[in-house]
């Protein structure tokens, strides 16, 4: 599989995973967690589970001083998206909190434009225009109600933490560290930080043993966090980061299709004309590499042609 079709695929599959996050971490609400409970059982038992894993196929955890000083950033950096994402549940519908949240595809593209001095195509600018417009149309207030403040500030630090890592790992000594090695420090340090937040586990809500409890638990730390910050850290390496982002703009899709499935939600014509836009904006980005290379390989095959006649 070429590099430019794994990172496709990898992205993808990160942000369908990652669509699933509200499903587990609003359940566990419902059962009395708050917040850096969740994400502190979200990112250790994910650390225990991919450690393990890595250490009974072989794979190294160690990491060297250097490498460090960049994972735990990293962590960090990473950890915060994910409480600030997970606070603005608490003061908006969580649907609404993952649409905002994907600005982080134009926050990327700006850093990347401002300091990196990445010249973006026309057709990038415009898929971005068309998932943003596309994540709008998904909306499904009535628009009388005023969003919160509060909610929309979490999300933005969100996005933009998000954003900042997506760059971190494709600019920064972490794109030569293995996926998973990196997976695992970054989980690792999350974990730490929550462990703090919660005073050292002064206020760490134990786990009830519900087969709810314990299944919401088990899932939060595999799929939305295992999975995607795994294959998304694949994906920056293959495509870079900008070009993940916006594959990334299928979160919402995934979540329109869990509220219709599991929660039987009403798909109206401006939704599916949104989830569409969305599709074809990433569609566009996923094949612009792989076309490139079938244009030149056409090129190429030509030029004998020509030479023969």
């Amino acid at each position: 599989m070429g590099s430019a079709l794994k990172g496709a695929a990898c992205g993808i599959i990160a942000a369908v995973a990652y669509g699933t996050n509200p499903l587990f971490s609003l359940n566990l609400y419902a059962q009395g967690m708050d917040v850096e409970s969740v994400l502190f059982y979200r990112f250790a038992i994910a650390a225990i589970v991919l450690g393990t894993v890595m250490a009974a196929t072989g794979h190294s955890l160690a990491a060297g001083r250097r490498e460090l000083a960049v994972l735990v950033p990293a962590g960090a950096v990473f950890a915060m998206s994910s409480q600030t994402l997970y606070q603005s549940f608490l003061y908006m519908d969580a649907g609404v909190a993952c649409s905002i949240l994907f600005v982080y595809p134009i926050l990327v593209a700006v850093i990347m434009a401002v300091f990196f001095r990445e010249r973006a195509s026309a057709l990038t600018y415009g898929c971005i225009a068309m998932a943003l417009t596309g994540i709008a149309m998904l909306y499904r207030g009535d628009g009388a109600t005023t969003l919160s403040a509060a909610g929309m500030g979490l999300v933005g630090l969100s996005s933009l933490c998000y954003a900042l890592y997506i760059v971190g790992v494709d600019h920064t000594p972490l794109r030569h560290i293995p996926s998973a090695r990196m997976t695992f420090w970054v989980l690792a340090s999350g974990a730490v930080m929550f462990f703090a937040l919660t005073g050292f586990g002064g206020s760490l809500r134990p786990l009830a043993p519900t087969a709810a409890c314990l299944g919401n638990v088990l899932g939060v730390a595999l799929v939305p966090t295992i999975i995607p910050i795994l294959f998304i850290n694949i994906a920056i390496k293959n495509v870079g980061p900008t070009y993940s982002a916006i594959i990334g703009a299928l979160e919402p899709v995934t979540a329109l299709a869990i509220g219709a499935a599991v929660f039987g939600e009403l798909i109206t014509g401006r939704i599916v004309l949104g989830a569409a836009m969305i599709l074809v904006a990433v569609t566009l980005i996923v094949s612009r590499p792989l076309l490139g290379r079938v244009a030149v390989r056409r090129r190429a095959h030509g030029r004998p042609n020509d030479k023969e006649r």
